[in-house]
């Protein structure tokens, strides 16, 4: 199935309105439907993407006002690459970080991809099973992906900057 099928796919059985980048041969989907949409590429016979293979955040800096998050998946008996993107906003209005459904509970993958998201780049990942910070130490202040990540000089008393 073509990537412009799949996402007609998707909106004929879960209702999700679904954006084809024929640019980047990707789906854009709300974040808030990304679970509902993983599950379902996940559990349909038709497509059974079987594997996150990673999960990529990037900051598009301050002055856009959004992170990405594309997710891309792979079918094994299809031999199929799917990449969905999904934009968040950097922050929310309160002023905390974004937030976005685990999908952990369908590949057990997404556990470290998502950690790493948050720890790098700020990216909440809501229902996930251990939110910590997998790279950076616990204590530490920041997410250095970002484009506004501001280095700090030292770190309990060891110099940071060289």
């Amino acid at each position: 199935m073509e990537t412009q099928a799949l996402g007609e796919f998707i909106q004929a059985q879960i209702g999700v309105e679904v954006s084809f980048e024929e640019s980047a041969d990707r789906l854009l989907i709300p974040a808030d439907d990304i679970a509902r949409v993983c599950d379902l590429l996940y559990r349909s016979p038709s497509t059974y993407f079987d594997s996150l293979s990673c999960l990529t955040a990037v900051d598009n800096g301050p002055d856009k006002g959004t992170l990405d998050l594309i997710y891309t998946l792979y079918s094994i008996p299809f031999h199929r690459t799917l990449h969905v993107r999904v934009a968040l906003p950097r922050l929310k209005e309160n002023g905390s970080l974004p937030e976005i459904p685990t999908v952990s509970t369908i590949w057990k993958t997404a556990d470290w991809h998502e950690r790493e998201a948050f720890d790098l780049v700020g990216v909440h990942f809501v229902g996930h099973p251990d939110l910590t910070r997998i790279l950076m130490p616990s204590d530490w202040e920041g997410h250095p992906l970002r484009k506004d990540y501001v280095e700090p000089e030292k770190y309990h008393g060891i110099q940071v900057k060289f």
